[in-house]
This record gives C-alpha cells, sequence and structure tokens, in this order.
C-alpha cells in the first residue's frame, strides 16, 4: 500500500551525498517538492559536483559541501543516504533514521518490480527486460542502479505498471531489515569477485546480494544461473519458485523438472549461431534468436536471463524473442561508437572487474586492440593477464590497478609502454597500432578513479576522442 506523501511535509532532512549519478539529485529534489526542509552535504566541493548543482536550481535546499557538519546529522528527521557512503560513517550512526531513495520509491509505490542484480550483465539484463516490456505495449519504468533514481518516475507508477530496478549490493545492503524489497521476479547474473576492497570478502559481498530475495514468496519467481554454484546457493535458500538460465542445456546440469532457459548452438546452421531456448509449456519456446545486436557469448547469456524473467512475468516466447532480436545494448556495456578505417571501435568501460574484460576478449574473432588498466579494487589480475596474451595489443590507463597488472604482463612475455595519463593519449596509440580488420575496445577491468570521475567519464571521453577521430579521418 502506498503511503501519504504528506508524511514528507515540514520533515528535517539530510541527504548525504549529492553526487553525479543522478540518485542524490532525485532525492532531494522529490524531498523538496514534497514540502521537506532539505539540506544536502557532500565531501566534494562546488567544483567537483557543479552539474549536480545546476540540476537542483530554483529549490529551496541548503547545501554544505567540502565537508559534513554533525548537527545536519543528529538534529535531522531522517538522512538519505548515497550507496557509495560506507554504514559504519559515524555521521550515520548519529542520525536517527537511514533511508536510500531506493527505500523512498518502495514505501511510496505500489508498482510490480522486477528486480535484478549480479556482479556483471545486471545492466544490460534488466535493460532488456524493460526494453521488451515496452515492446509489449506495457507501461514500464527502469531505475536504480543504471543511474535513474525511481523517485524520478515515483508518481507516474501505478499497480499496472511495470517497474525494472537495477540494485547494486550497497543498494541492497542498505535495504537488509527493512522488509520493502518485494519482486514477483528476482534475476541473479554472474558473480564474481567485485568491490573487495569496500567489503573484504566474496561472502560479505555476496550477502548484499541475497537481500535481493529475503522477501519473495511462492508467489514469486527468482532467476538463477545455473553454470555458478553461487546460482545454486541462492536456489537453496529463496523462499520463491526457481527458475534457472544456463550456457547449456539442462540435462545432466539440473535435476529433472527444472525449468528455465538455456543456450544451445543452432544445427541448421553452418555458422556458430547460438539460440535461447525456454521450457516453460509442453514444448520448448523460442527465446533469443541467433542473430542478436549485443556481441558476445555473455552478452547473450545476459539476454536469456532477461527472457527467462520476462517469461515468468507473463510476456509470450514470441514476444520476447522479437524484443531480443533488436534490442540494441547499453552505453558502455560493448557499445559500438564507430567504424573508422575499417577498424570497429568500441566502449565497454563499465567492464570494472578482470572477468568482464576477459569477456570482452572472448567476444570478438578479430584482433584486438585492448585500452585497459586504471584504479585498484582489490581484484585478482593473474587471469586477466593470461588472457590479455590474445590481444595485439595492450594500451594501459594510469592507476593503482595498472601498477599490480603490469608486472603480471612482464611474466606472460607481454611489452606494455609507460601507462597512458589521458584518454586522448590512449586513443591516439590504438589508432596507430589498429589496422583494418581490427577492433579497439576500451574494457579496463579496474575503477576509473584518478584519471576520471566515474566509469561512465571515462566512457563518455572515449567516444568523445573516438568520435573526433573519425571527423579527422572523414569517417
Amino acid at each position: 500500500m502506498r503511503l501519504n506523501l504528506d508524511a514528507l511535509r515540514g520533515a528535517r532532512v539530510t541527504v548525504m551525498g549529492l553526487g553525479l549519478h543522478g540518485g542524490g539529485i532525485a532525492s532531494a529534489r522529490f524531498l523538496a517538492r514534497a514540502g521537506a526542509q532539505v539540506t544536502v552535504t557532500d565531501l566534494r566541493g562546488p567544483e567537483v559536483l557543479t552539474p549536480s548543482l545546476q540540476a537542483l536550481e530554483n529549490l529551496p535546499i541548503r547545501f554544505v559541501l567540502g565537508k559534513h557538519e554533525m548537527d545536519d546529522f543528529v538534529h535531522a528527521d531522517f538522512v538519505v543516504k548515497n550507496p557509495a557512503v560506507k554504514r559504519d560513517s559515524p555521521y550515520l550512526k548519529a542520525a536517527r533514521h537511514i533511508e536510500t531513495d531506493i527505500s523512498l520509491f518502495l514505501k511510496f509505490t505500489d508498482a510490480p518490480l522486477i528486480a535484478v542484480t549480479g556482479s556483471k550483465g545486471k545492466s544490460t539484463t534488466s535493460s532488456a527486460i524493460y526494453h521488451c516490456l515496452r515492446k509489449a505495449g506495457l507501461p514500464a519504468f527502469l531505475g536504480g542502479n543504471i543511474t535513474v533514481s525511481p523517485l524520478e518516475f515515483l508518481h507516474d507508477t501505478t499497480p499496472d505498471t511495470p517497474v525494472v530496478l537495477e540494485l547494486s549490493s550497497w543498494q541492497l545492503g542498505d535495504l537488509r531489515g527493512t522488509g520493502l524489497l518485494k519482486p514477483k521476479v528476482a534475476v541473479l547474473t554472474t558473480i564474481v569477485p567485485d568491490h573487495l576492497n569496500y567489503y573484504g570478502s566474496m561472502e560479505s559481498y555476496v550477502n548484499d546480494k541475497r537481500e535481493i530475495y529475503r522477501g519473495q514468496n511462492q508467489d514469486d519467481w527468482t532467476v538463477c544461473n545455473a553454470d555458478q554454484d553461487w546460482g545454486r546457493s541462492f536456489a537453496s535458500e529463496t523462499g520463491a519458485r526457481v527458475l534457472w538460465y544456463a550456457s547449456r542445456p539442462f540435462e545432466g546440469l539440473l535435476p529433472d523438472g527444472a525449468r528455465g532457459g538455456w543456450l544451445e548452438s543452432d544445427p541448421s546452421s553452418h555458422s556458430a549461431s547460438v539460440l535461447g531456448f525456454g521450457n516453460f509449456d509442453a514444448e520448448r519456446e523460442l527465446l533469443v534468436p541467433a542473430k542478436v545486436r549485443t556481441p558476445g557469448m555473455h552478452q547473450k547469456k545476459n539476454l536469456l536471463a532477461a527472457a527467462v524473467a520476462l517469461r515468468a512475468f507473463g510476456i509470450e516466447a514470441s514476444v520476447i524473442a522479437d524484443a531480443m532480436a533488436d534490442f540494441p545494448g547499453v552505453p558502455h556495456r560493448l557499445e559500438h561508437i564507430a567504424t573508422i578505417d575499417d577498424v570497429q571501435w568500441y566502449n565497454d568501460s563499465a567492464a570494472t572487474v578482470p572477468d568482464a574484460t576477459i569477456a570482452a576478449l572472448e567476444s570478438f574473432s578479430q584482433p584486438v586492440v585492448l585500452i585497459a588498466g586504471g584504479s585498484d579494487k582489490n581484484s585478482d589480475f593473474e587471469d586477466l593477464a593470461r588472457h590479455m596474451t590474445k590481444a595485439k595489443r595492450i594500451i594501459l590507463l594510469k592507476g593503482s590497478g595498472t601498477d599490480r597488472l603490469r608486472p603480471l604482463l612482464d611474466q606472460h612475455g607481454i611489452h606494455t609502454e609507460d601507462p597512458c595519463g589521458s584518454m586522448h593519449e590512449a586513443v591516439l596509440q590504438a589508432a596507430e597500432t589498429a589496422t583494418a580488420g581490427d577492433v579497439v575496445v576500451l574494457s579496463p577491468g579496474c575503477a576509473s578513479f584518478g584519471l576520471f570521475l566515474h566509469e561512465f567519464d571515462r566512457g563518455d571521453q572515449f567516444r568523445k576522442e573516438v568520435m573526433l577521430l573519425a571527423r579527422e579521418r572523414g569517417c
């Protein structure tokens, strides 16, 4: 049952962390328009936060920038926490009550939810679900970790408007104990080590992911990855009905009677075409066609996870297959930028962990010039270094992660030049190396901080430099 927004009128609220991704902006705007007395505080100064500050112009908001003041937390009726703020912050410990933009949305909406989490693939999966819902004629919405706060469209939601929420581990951890998240369909994409500099262990990291199904019951569905032990663990714990998705048919992989979707080679094709099928009805159904617009087997598996979730939500298989065929992909996830002198340029800046860069390298049969490296998240680079031997050339960006990666590349006989201090320099080096038929991919395998504001800024700078190169060469 949706709460009445009048409950916010006159409330003293501190928004901790304005940020640049939209969550802090949306929270401050939503609360100010609801009549709350809003203070926004951020350790960064106005020179960094200018775009966010401009988005809040003409609203009655008090700003405290470059610092936090304890009184803003002690005397607030509640504090809205940015997901990246650590939960043991002394300022948060002083707060009477803590909310997030996600918890506020869940308190004030009665829309049916499809929630998606995981380490990699969650943006593609959630975006593909949203794409298909819209193709099916449903007035759906997409928000969460994908940089659109659901508070932006809260007022437009009804019991007949499905909402797809992409949720990070931090966002899920912030919901623990609230009892607010009860998705009709929960999807868990591939789990790999990530944010271990924040969590310290895989178990702690994955425990936050488990929040996605803790509020579900037998009226709901949990969609699990059959190729991972993590997926089997989630399936054993959820109180919802389980559906699976897998990179091969279920026989020998899952017990008889398992339902969901799988990938298999097309026996009628002479090429390496792969189809996605499901077993929801008596006969198997085509869910993902052989030809899709997003490269790589990992992307096809993400589409399959989306298709299984959509089928659980009640969308017909034929509608799903048509939507998967024309799904254009997501910015910063193997996003095709340009073709310059018969060289393909791809932006995979959202690849912030080694496994994502490995998947990018395996997505192409052509020679790959790889732009990688950046700041460290306590990742294990051993496997990535071995896979980098497949690349035609490695161009590195400066950062603490690069400093750890380079000795491993040396051990595998991979020569690298001094790391680049800008995206302009990296793109120029890639352009000098690549020849007709090659692929240039920005797929860092590291975080972006240091040279860039965040991974989206890194991808935007790459796109800008590639388009400048295209214009210079008349392409």
